[in-house]
């Protein structure tokens, strides 16, 4: 899933149709290479600076009774290192493969009435915590947001492969021992708003169960602190934020602070940004592994940034550019939350939405930041086909066609420590955004 500046919209929303199954959760990775979208993730707009503004009145439950659950033997264990959360790829029922996956605890804002989730995924390409109502317990009735109408504030996400939509609530989001105290979150789905603006079902398909996301949710842990930014607090932009009443809504305006945003920006301390780190894999794959987010750059013993080379990427939209024979692309971005590699390969054959050489191939790129500092990466793509026959569920080969982007998605994280560090934060190694491996 990317975010970008709203001021980019129209250059994403174009490039996001190019990609065939993309979104936060959504996409393949099935046994059949012929059905199987990839889930790469890339929305149509990003965020800006978060500001502080208004405060949320309580209102009506926030979803019905638990529904379907994807995969409920994946729960993340908590851990007992305050800025550490467990994080694991692991077989899910709709069969989807690297699907990097954690639990969250949420809580009505000041109390101990809590939920803790489990099947949600991991996205550095995104901002901000969304959880299907389904998925939420009745006992938990989190307080609305109203927009600046004066309506309950709802909020239309819209992926590649589709879109969100649903009620924007607080909670305090607890992860390992960090909490983000009366954050906005997206409710998906929430029988408490009125049905989906057209403007908004016209995006895509709908990603409003758990079958359709391939999980209980999203955590956008991206670059960004708030999903759009200053621009959806001047203009009521449509496709992202509504004010609903007496049985509909209409485009709205919602102040920054009040918006989507990535929890991690609203922690007492480790706040900067975070550093995700998955094991290597076989060129086979693995049945699951376990990794860790870790929060914080520089905050702590076990976030220092080493030796990783620092990669700033654009302060707007994120991206950095990736130089790959003979092109150089400019929106380029690496995102947990795809669950393949995808880049422009003419020369290798295909298997619907996948790479499927008749031998493992080899390749190199170079990741630029925008100082023009660069790191090059070595990677291979395997046969789509023989890797889901395989049965195994991280994947560290995967990947499928692009054309005017590169994106890394989670299999460039298999190996390595990746740093994303969030925008205007003060990191040892400057401020954010930027990334590091």
């Amino acid at each position: 899933m990317r975010n970008l500046t709203c001021a980019l919209i129209t250059a994403i929303v174009a490039a996001s149709v190019t990609m065939s199954g993309c979104g936060g959760g959504g996409g393949g990775g099935n046994d059949s290479t012929s059905a199987a979208a990839p889930a790469a993730s890339s929305p149509a707009a990003a965020s800006a600076p978060l500001a502080s503004s208004g405060a949320p009145a309580a209102s009506a439950p926030a979803a019905a009774a638990p529904a379907e659950a994807v995969a409920p033997a994946n729960t993340v264990a908590q851990s007992t290192t305050p800025n550490v959360q467990p994080i694991t790829v692991a077989k899910i029922t709709t069969g989807t493969r690297n699907m990097l996956q954690t639990s969250v605890t949420i809580c009505i804002p000041g109390t101990s009435t809590c939920q803790t989730i489990d099947n949600i995924q991991v996205d550095t390409g995104s901002q901000g915590l969304r959880i299907l109502a389904s998925a939420l317990a009745p006992p938990l009735v989190l307080p609305s947001v109203t927009a600046s109408t004066g309506a309950t504030a709802a909020s239309c996400t819209v992926f590649g492969s589709g879109y969100t939509w649903g009620s924007v609530r607080t909670a305090d989001v607890h992860l390992a021992g960090e909490v983000a105290a009366a954050t906005s979150i997206q409710v998906i789905a929430d029988p408490a708003i009125p049905a989906v603006p057209t403007d908004c079902s016209n995006s895509g398909l709908p990603m409003l169960t758990a079958t359709a996301l391939r999980s209980n949710g999203i955590l956008g842990v991206g670059p960004f602190s708030a999903d759009c930014g200053s621009g959806c607090a001047a203009t009521a932009l449509p496709r992202w934020y509504y004010g609903c009443s007496s049985g509909a809504c209409a485009a709205a305006t919602l102040p920054v602070a009040l918006q989507v945003t990535n929890p991690i920006s609203r922690f007492a301390t480790d706040n900067n940004g975070l550093v995700i780190e998955l094991p290597a894999v076989d060129a086979t794959g693995a049945a699951s592994v376990t990794g860790t987010m870790t929060f914080g750059i520089g905050s702590q013993a076990n976030n220092l940034l080493g030796s990783a080379q620092v990669l700033p990427s654009n302060s707007m939209t994120g991206f950095v550019s990736t130089a790959f024979q003979g092109q150089t692309y400019s929106t380029s971005f690496i995102d947990s939350g795809s669950n393949g590699l995808f880049l422009a390969l003419s020369a290798v054959p295909r298997c619907g939405f996948w790479f499927c050489p008749t031998a493992v191939q080899s390749l190199s790129a170079t990741v630029a930041g925008i100082n023009g500092a660069t790191s090059n990466v070595t990677f291979t793509i395997g046969n789509a086909t023989s890797l889901f026959a395989s049965g195994n569920n991280a994947l560290g080969n995967l990947a499928g066609p692009a054309s005017n982007y590169f994106d890394w998605g989670l299999p460039f994280f298999f190996g390595k420590r990746v740093f994303t560090a969030i925008e205007a934060s003060a990191t040892p190694a400057g401020n954010g955004p930027y990334y590091a491996f």
